[in-house]
């Protein structure tokens, strides 16, 4: 946590609060509420990746390795990253939103998952009991 200190939180809270704010906007300017389904995908999208990271890997092996819970978790994270950037545009081509809601929806989603993702980056803990 040396690396990461105060600034990196406050500039992480500051993009997230854009991103939601983006996102609510989206919704609370054209009165459809649908967009919200983008905030819930990019908030769950990181969770299959972090509950598969800890399964298969043994003490002797690498993570380059390629395991099979792995891969999963990977996969997962990314068809529900794919469907919170395609539901808006899905939504918007069959004119249920708006495509001005379309576009807000899906920069306020891409924040909110960049700084999820700058986040677990940044604040990332090694597990040896060597160093």
């Amino acid at each position: 946590m040396a690396a990461a200190g105060l600034k990196t939180v406050i500039l992480l809270s500051f993009v997230l609060a854009v991103g939601f704010l983006l996102i609510i906007l989206s919704c609370a300017l054209w009165s459809n509420w649908l967009p919200l389904l983008v905030a819930l995908t990019f908030v769950l999208a990181p969770l299959p990746n972090a509950l598969f990271s800890h399964c298969g890997s043994e003490e002797f092996s690498t993570l380059e390795d390629g395991s099979g819970p792995l891969d999963l978790g990977r996969f997962i994270t990314a068809i529900v990253v794919v469907t919170g950037f395609a539901l808006p545009l899905v939504l918007a081509h069959s004119d249920i939103i708006r495509p001005a809601a379309c576009a807000m929806s899906i920069i306020g989603g891409g924040l909110v998952y960049g700084t999820i993702l700058a986040y677990s980056a940044a604040f990332k803990q090694d597990d040896s009991e060597f160093d």
